[in-house]
Order: C-alpha cells, then sequence, then structure tokens
C-alpha cells in the first residue's frame, strides 16, 4: 500500500525528471531560434514573459518550494492562454504548451502530500533509543 509520503516522494521525482526535459526542450528551442529572425514586439515580449519565462522560473523554483513554484508555472500558462485568446480571437493549438507546464501538477500533488502528513516524518529520525 502507497503512504501519502511515498506517493509525494514519487510526485516530486516525476516532477523534477519531467521539470528537467521540460526546461531543456525551451533551452534548445531557443538556441535554434537565437541565430536569425525578427526580433518579438513589446506584445509578443509579454506572451514570451508568460510561456516560456514565467512557466519556467515556476518549475525551477519548484525544486525548492513546490506549491508557489508550481503555482506560478500553472498562472503563466493560465495567463498565456488568455493573453493568446485576447490577442488572436483564438487559443493556441496541441497539447504542447500545457505539455511543458505539466510538471507543475506534480508538483503541486507533491506539496499538498507533504503538507498534510506529520512534519515528524519528513523532518525527524528516531534513535534506537526512541530519542527525537
Amino acid at each position: 500500500m502507497m503512504t501519502a509520503q511515498t506517493t509525494a516522494l514519487t510526485a516530486r521525482w516525476i516532477a523534477r525528471v519531467w521539470s528537467i526535459l521540460s526546461i531543456s526542450l525551451v533551452v534548445l528551442f531557443a538556441i535554434g531560434e537565437a541565430g536569425g529572425g525578427p526580433r518579438p514586439t513589446p506584445q509578443e515580449w509579454v506572451g514570451l514573459a508568460l510561456w516560456p519565462i514565467g512557466v519556467c522560473v515556476g518549475l525551477a523554483l519548484a525544486w525548492y518550494w513546490e506549491e508557489v513554484g508550481a503555482a506560478l508555472s500553472l498562472l503563466c500558462l493560465l495567463a498565456f492562454y488568455v493573453w493568446n485568446l485576447l490577442r488572436s480571437g483564438h487559443l493556441p493549438g496541441g497539447p504542447f504548451f500545457f505539455l511543458v507546464a505539466a510538471p507543475s501538477l506534480p508538483f503541486m500533488l507533491s506539496g499538498i502530500l507533504f503538507h498534510r502528513t506529520p512534519r515528524g516524518i519528513r523532518s525527524c529520525t528516531i534513535s534506537r533509543n526512541g530519542d527525537v
């Protein structure tokens, strides 16, 4: 039977590995686009600040503060969708934008589960004689 702590640890490591893959993919795209092409307009910088910059910053913060980083990443993704809808009249196509931000969900689950478990499970050890 999986305990809340085991589930939280599993979710944490799934999120961490997935976040590394997501951030790496974004970095590779940025490197590929760095050489040429027109510079983004001020309006496009707003979108870039939300996705991928805001999402990736949230994923990086989630390594240290799971719930805060996950919330930032998800809020930036949501704001990006709203910004894109207002700007172009439709949502971006395909699952790519969501999949890059998706590690936020297991980060959030891990953070919530760790806050629901007693503090002693996570931070204390018990010696042989029963002292904490």
